[in-house]
């Protein structure tokens, strides 16, 4: 899962990631609101944190930058303030939760697993598309005809991305920077490469699904008429 942490403070950005890498996320730090804003508009993220108190644009201006792009990631704030005027205007501004400065870690990662479990396209066993289900814990692919495969880091989080996105034209862009992230030397070329791993797995298991490429444009996951 893919969190964009936005918190000015250098020994709370890094102890903050240290943490969230450590519980397997995959984080992209920034310390200023306006370079956290560009990279949430790339669309890439599963989980936003945002810290109120950021040089320039502030917490609130992000979330609310945010939900006027359209971009319905959950947003977690983080905030020395914890009047309730404060906290009405951190939920008003688009954030979904609100945890005030100190906190518990246990309690911050308990937010972020809520937080993750809102609007999935999801079962109790995974993510599912067609005849398709993706136990992401299990690394895990499986087809209603019973056929299953084990899967590869690369494999399984593009595949999820593409079933989280369903109905959705996904750029080379927007998976380089989900799979491999910001600071990543990665070519676009990797993303074809491991688009025909995810493609050898679709088949492999006989399903009904297919990833289409659209010429300059990007990959839809998609289900053939049969």
């Amino acid at each position: 899962m893919k969190v964009l942490l936005a918190e000015d403070e250098k020994r709370m950005n890094r102890a903050l990631c240290e943490l969230l890498r450590q519980e397997g996320y995959d984080v992209d730090a920034f310390e200023n609101g306006e370079d956290a804003l560009f990279a949430i508009e790339s669309g890439i993220y599963d989980l936003i944190v945002l810290d109120v108190m950021m040089p320039g644009m502030n917490g609130y201006a992000v979330a609310k930058q945010t939900r006027k792009a359209g971009i319905r990631t959950p947003i977690l704030m983080l905030t020395a303030k914890g009047e309730l005027d404060d906290k009405v205007e951190g939920l008003d501004s688009g954030a979904d939760d609100y945890l005030t400065k100190p906190f518990m870690t246990r309690e911050l990662l308990a937010r972020l697993r809520a937080l993750s479990r809102r609007g999935l396209p999801a079962d109790d066993n995974g993510l599912s598309f067609a005849d398709l289900t993706l136990d992401t814990k299990g690394a895990l692919l499986k087809c209603t005809n019973g056929k299953s495969v084990r899967l590869g880091e690369k494999e399984l989080r593009i595949l999820e991305y593409l079933i989280a996105n369903q109905g959705q034209v996904l750029t080379r862009e927007q998976i380089a920077l989900k799979i491999w992230g910001y600071e990543s030397d990665a070519e676009y070329n990797n993303v074809e490469v491991y688009m025909s791993f995810a493609r050898k797995k679709l088949a492999f298991v006989e399903s009904k699904c297919e990833i289409k490429a659209l010429r300059g444009i990007g990959y839809e996951l998609r289900c053939r008429d049969v």
